[in-house]
């Protein structure tokens, strides 16, 4: 059984969680990169028998400083907590970034909040991290403050694949592009929305194909288009093939984004029930079509394609 997590959402934490292993960033999608740092960490643990904890923030500073970013995310918070359990995280401190904290410099950061306030025994972050005010601070600022402060700085080389450093970035521009096969190896899972379901206009329902409509919030924008899916109902027992458009609903002439999804062999009320949406395999574009009949058409062909799928279990 995965140990649930301890939150704060300051640095005023218990005594029992200080003097431990802290990793800082914004570590969004918990993808392979991130993964092997907690690998890493996870060794000290172990070795050192320390607690290890996660220093993150919300919203992520890129979204705080520039407010007309909006769809950003690869995942959400709850998911977020669910990977960090799983590697064993003890603690989590998930700051608020407002405008007072922005203006805390990078020194500052370290000496009251680092090392005098949790008292750290070992960092670990990544060879971009940047913090302080005005983004000031990085890796070479914390490591000439260990001897000072008897800390040990951790910061292993950063992954690769095809010469790419692996980021949350660059797996943000493959979902954009539709390169979702890529993605999800990176992150060495699916990628996946969680989300409520709402009631909409059951459009589905009227042509044929009934949907869960979700609300992806500030989520990453993937490729527009129809997905193979794999659901799960409140995070619980079964998971259901399915198929799903995100996009617009051009025939229908509506412009806000939307997760529409259809389960294959499920009937039952799904409104404000939560799911989890993986997303398998890319099909098509979406586009705008001549009529309803039309577009009745190309769905069920695009059930073919979903149906005949060989369904992955694993990346």
């Amino acid at each position: 059984m995965v140990k649930k997590i301890k939150i704060y959402k300051n640095f005023n934490i218990n005594l029992k969680d200080k003097n431990s292993i802290i990793l800082i960033g914004n570590f969004d999608g918990l993808h392979s990169g991130h993964q092997k740092l907690f690998k890493q960490a996870q060794k000290f643990k172990k070795k050192m028998n320390l607690r290890l904890g996660v220093i993150t923030f919300d919203p992520i500073p890129k979204m705080f400083f520039n407010k007309k970013i909006k769809n950003y995310r690869i995942s959400n918070f709850e998911q977020k907590i669910s990977y960090f359990e799983n590697f064993g995280v003890d603690f989590l401190i998930n700051k608020s970034f407002n405008k007072k904290f922005s203006k805390i410099t990078s020194h500052n950061f370290i000496e009251n909040i680092l090392c005098k306030r949790l008292k750290l025994k070992y960092i670990f972050v990544s060879n971009n991290f940047r913090f302080g005010y005005k983004r000031e601070g990085n890796v070479k600022l914390l490591k000439n403050y260990q001897e000072k402060y008897k800390f040990k700085l951790i910061n292993p080389k950063p992954l690769k694949k095809k010469n790419k450093i692996i980021s949350s970035t660059l797996i943000r521009k493959l979902l954009q592009r539709g390169n979702l096969n890529i993605a999800n190896k990176i992150l060495k899972r699916h990628w996946s929305i969680e989300g409520i379901v709402e009631k909409g206009r059951m459009m589905g329902k009227k042509i044929g194909f009934p949907t869960c409509n979700i609300d992806i919030k500030n989520y990453i924008i993937a490729k527009i288009g129809v997905y193979a899916v794999k659901v799960k109902i409140n995070n619980r027992g079964k998971a259901y093939k399915g198929i799903a458009n995100l996009g617009y609903r051009p025939t229908f002439n509506q412009k806000k984004i939307l997760l529409e999804v259809n389960l294959f062999n499920f009937s039952g009320n799904l409104y404000n029930k939560k799911l989890s949406v993986e997303f398998l395999k890319f099909i098509r574009g979406e586009k705008k079509f001549n009529g309803v009949d039309d577009l009745r058409n190309q769905i069920k062909r695009d059930l073919v394609i979903a149906k005949n799928l060989k369904w992955a279990k694993n990346i």
